[in-house]
């Protein structure tokens, strides 16, 4: 017998009880994970998503005993309105949903038009935290007959806080499963050709829409704690490697493409140098016109386009600044679904 009768043999299952759904396997699963999404701006949606972000303990790794008091008496009470507001500012009215949610969608439905040649791949998408949950893509996933599943969570550079987290809320997801699919998860690509292409097509593409030119292009990641990273974890090794490869790529030197860290919380420190004093210090010392890039961010989100393009850019043209461009982020771009397509389709090789 050879190996295409011994698959289809094998995928023949017998009789079922009476009342038992059909049952549909032999196809592969591709899941992208992204961080998440409130469902919407008003206190209790915000309260619902913060909640579920900040008690992660791979994000906010301080005893429960002492973090859940300043969680649930301060933070809850005070940062779900202002989160809110912030997120009112950017968000898609016409969806009623988060930019990340749109892109997201976005990114999945495209790669299952680019994965239309593999007719046994199946993709789906979830939030590691919001909705849609990665509990319920995967179990669309296994309704669709998929025994196998690749996993991408959506981070270029490796993080506990992150990819490690996204990774767990998939294994807590099987866990609960009779039958749960075999599965991959793909590993960083910070470092992947196809990634730093991209990131230098849309520098270049986008500085060549500005009617300025800036002194200096600042690749703003989001930070962690410093204490995370002396324990091992390795995002910042990650994040300098990919400055300094797209550094290469577009042929500049040290001095005009920078690398900083932004969204802190919280009163301990952080990776440095942080990217709002570090953009005040460039206006004082002179520096007129600037650009920022987030190559950590798969899509535009809160942090890129408020944090950077409103918080940031109003900072540093306090500042004395003049000139300030967001580069925006790869989204559904074609060069940002290069990068995704070429990392599932390795990590697809030997299961179609």
């Amino acid at each position: 017998m050879d190996y295409e009768t011994r698959r289809a043999a094998a995928k023949q299952v017998g009789p079922l009880p009476a009342g038992h759904p059909p049952v549909s396997t032999g196809k592969v699963g591709v899941l992208l994970v992204n961080l998440g999404t409130p469902d919407g701006t008003d206190f209790k949606p915000m309260w619902r998503y913060l909640r579920e972000f900040l008690s992660d303990k791979r994000v906010i790794e301080l005893p429960r005993a002492i973090w859940y008091p300043i969680l649930y008496g301060i933070v809850l009470t005070v940062r779900p309105k202002k989160s809110g507001a912030n997120y009112a500012r950017i968000w898609n009215r016409e969806r009623d949903e988060s930019p990340l949610r749109t892109f997201t969608r976005a990114q999945a439905e495209k790669l299952g038009v680019a994965l239309a040649d593999l007719p046994d791949v199946v993709v789906e998408w979830g939030m590691r935290y919001g909705n849609p949950s990665t509990a319920s893509a995967v179990q669309r996933l296994k309704d669709q007959g998929c025994e196998r599943i690749v996993s991408l969570p959506l981070y270029p550079q490796y993080s506990a806080t992150t990819t490690a987290t996204a990774n767990d809320q998939l294994f807590r997801a099987l866990m609960k499963m009779r039958h749960a699919p075999a599965v991959r998860t793909v590993p960083p690509y910070h470092d992947e050709p196809a990634y730093i292409d991209a990131l230098a097509a849309s520098v270049t593409q986008h500085l060549a829409t500005l009617d300025f030119e800036p002194e200096v292009v600042i690749a703003s990641y989001h930070g962690i704690p410093k204490a995370y990273f002396e324990k091992g974890d390795p995002y910042h090794c990650h994040c300098v490697k990919t400055t300094r490869l797209l550094r290469e790529k577009l042929g500049w030197d040290a001095k005009r493409l920078i690398t900083t860290f932004q969204s802190r919380f919280g009163a301990q420190e952080w990776l440095q140098p942080y990217t709002e004093p570090t953009l005040e210090k460039m206006a004082k010392e002179g520096v007129k016109s600037v650009a920022v890039i987030n190559p950590g961010f798969s899509v535009d989100c809160i942090e890129t386009l408020d944090e950077i393009g409103r918080e940031a850019a109003h900072a540093f043209h306090e500042a004395g600044g003049e000139n300030f461009s967001h580069i925006p982020c790869l989204n559904d771009s074609a060069e940002g679904m290069a990068v995704i397509e070429t990392v599932v389709r390795r990590e697809l090789q030997g299961w179609v």
